[in-house]
């Protein structure tokens, strides 16, 4: 295929990371996975630590990949998960690892910050859900109780931002991510240096923010000389669900987006902020999009409860979001999450739910115990069986999207007639079913791989491949399949 234009997403989830290149073919848009590796957590000063050089490994081993395949792009980016970043010095060097947003740090940052900011009015400038691991709770912990990595700290970049840099040796602070922060101000999409500024963090770590498409530079000589190549570095939505939302094929203007993998996001695109004192309370979240555009969402705990549970029944736990290997006797069945889903359906008679977004669920010692803890305490049946435990979870989930799916409709005053599922977690069938059912809206699942897709776009949008997002849909809808799910 000589000649053809490739494009490559770099997406790095929680657990693991991807190397997606695409290119355009007779309108449609074709995907390859070059690469796959593996991202972990360590334990560092005390705090869960994200493992740098293995990320930056994964990267670097990425793009060989790519060169060995003989598949060159012309043009690159990165996305990763939001309010996570990296910290450099004067001398452009970490100072310390970037710490995990499930690390226990930010106990009690909410009300540090709010001594000095009142809920109401951090959230009337920035329309961010309030959530513990908020990055403005990170800083806010950082100044209690390590203050001078503050007063050393001359840069500070979101986990994409900091990779492009080391792929370039240029620093760009990406909108998309920038409002996971919980400092940029909605109504002006910029830093709000007020905030910044009655809050004591320092200024300088806070410059222009670059918007998604914004051309970065091109590979440093000496990462050109390792991988064999060079390309153009160009920003996405580096927020993983600021791509996954441009690779929404909806077409319905009246559909619900939910954007699901290990987080469940799930909202609407609109063309203005809502930092309403009832979208506070109801803690809608308005972050920021390509194209200033804002999805109006709430981020509901997602399949990490799933994740969480199988990883349980097979002998793997996370400790504070570190994983810990437990002695298996040989032979032990080993759980997938379609036999899982199976027992669930097994035992569609059992009522228990809870609610998904407590945050006892966020990195518990054991999710299993935790569900059982939490219907116990609540004077409800306790899960004794695997069945009944994952059939208590996913009542869960799907109740939870049916609520906020509800206030939704009452913040905006629109009524949704369905529901558009991308991501990996769109292709768990029980959970789309059950969704359908518990909202009484029809489900359209798909594309599996709405992140490095929405990477795509916006990086083929730049090089004119299309014209514009719609018609880049457009290009979606005909190139992936979507399957529908009624009640």
């Amino acid at each position: 295929m000589s000649g053809t234009a490739y494009h490559l997403a770099i997406d790095i989830g929680a657990s693991s990371g991807r190397h997606i290149l695409g290119h355009v073919e007779d309108g449609k848009i074709v995907l390859e996975e070059a690469f796959r590796f593996e991202n972990r957590q360590l334990r560092q000063n005390g705090h869960d630590c994200w493992d740098m050089d293995n990320l930056w490994n994964g990267i670097l081993e990425g793009l060989k990949a790519c060169g060995r395949a003989g598949k060159i792009p012309a043009t690159l980016g990165v996305d990763t998960w939001g309010v996570d970043f990296a910290l450099l010095d004067k001398e452009d060097q970490l100072l310390g690892a970037p710490v995990a947003y499930r690390d226990s740090r930010t106990q009690g940052m909410d009300l540090a910050v709010e001594r000095l900011v009142s809920g109401q009015e951090l959230y009337a400038r920035t329309g961010i859900q309030k959530q513990s691991f908020n990055t403005i709770y990170q800083l806010a912990a950082l100044q209690a109780g390590r203050p001078e990595q503050l007063e050393q700290a001359q840069s500070l970049l979101m986990m994409p931002d900091y990779f492009h840099f080391l792929l370039t040796g240029i620093k760009r602070q990406e909108y998309t991510n920038a409002t996971t922060t919980g400092l940029v101000n909605a109504a002006g999409a910029c830093w709000d240096r007020e905030l910044i500024a009655r809050l004591g963090f320092p200024d300088r770590l806070f410059g222009p923010l670059s918007m998604p498409g914004t051309a970065v530079g091109p590979l440093l000589p000496e990462i050109r000389e390792a991988v064999g190549f060079d390309a153009q570095v160009v920003l996405p939505a580096t927020h993983d669900t600021g791509s996954a939302f441009l690779a929404v094929p909806a077409l319905d203007e009246n559909a619900v987006y939910i954007s699901s993998g290990t987080w469940s996001l799930l909202g609407v695109e609109n063309p203005e902020p809502v930092t309403s004192e009832a979208s506070r309370q109801a803690n809608f979240s308005n972050e920021g999009g390509a194209w200033r555009r804002f999805r109006y969402l709430r981020n509901i705990m997602g399949l990490w409860m799933l994740q969480s549970i199988r990883r349980e029944l097979n002998g793997v736990s996370y400790v504070a979001g570190r994983q810990k290997q437990s002695p298996r006797v040989q032979g032990e069945r080993q759980w997938g999450f379609a036999e899982l889903a199976e027992e669930a359906r097994g035992a569609e008679g059992f009522t228990a739910q809870v609610d998904v977004n407590d945050a006892r669920f966020l990195s518990p010692d054991s999710m299993t115990e935790t569900v059982k803890a939490v219907c116990r305490e609540s004077g409800q049946p306790v899960p004794e069986t695997v069945g009944e435990l994952m059939q208590c979870v996913y009542q869960s989930l799907a109740a939870c999207y049916a609520r906020a799916i509800k206030s939704l409709e009452e913040l905006t005053g629109r009524t949704y007639t369905s529901i558009n599922i991308v991501g990996g977690g769109c292709q768990d069938g029980y959970l789309n079913e059950l969704t359908a059912r518990t909202t009484g809206l029809p489900v359209l699942a798909g594309p599996v791989e709405g992140t490095a897709i929405g990477n795509l776009l916006v990086q083929m949008i730049g090089a004119g491949e299309f014209g514009d997002l719609a018609a880049a849909r457009d290009s979606v809808r005909a190139s992936f399949a979507v399957q529908e799910i009624r009640a």
